[in-house]
């Protein structure tokens, strides 16, 4: 079985996968789907600031999955790109 921590892990390691799981929370019209969402919970527990941000970005209106892809890659690898 895996655990929570290995869970986040995986989602870490694939940029795309972790990318797609965010933009599917930000772009979620239900507030209730959204916060019941695995991601949510996962992150809450081992990085609560990729939440917070991820809020920031529904206030925005953010709908365009590369603004989201942008603050995955600064947060897994310190850089975004310049476009």
């Amino acid at each position: 079985m895996i655990n929570r921590f290995q869970k986040l892990a995986r989602l870490f390691a694939d940029e795309n996968a972790f990318t797609n799981e965010l933009f599917a929370f930000v772009t979620d019209p239900n507030a209730n789907n959204r916060n019941e969402r695995e991601i949510v919970d996962l992150l809450h527990d081992y990085a609560p600031q990729v939440v917070s941000v991820a809020e920031c970005m529904i206030i925005d209106g953010v709908h365009e999955r590369r603004f989201v892809a942008d603050y995955v890659r600064a947060f897994m690898h310190g850089e975004g790109s310049f476009e």
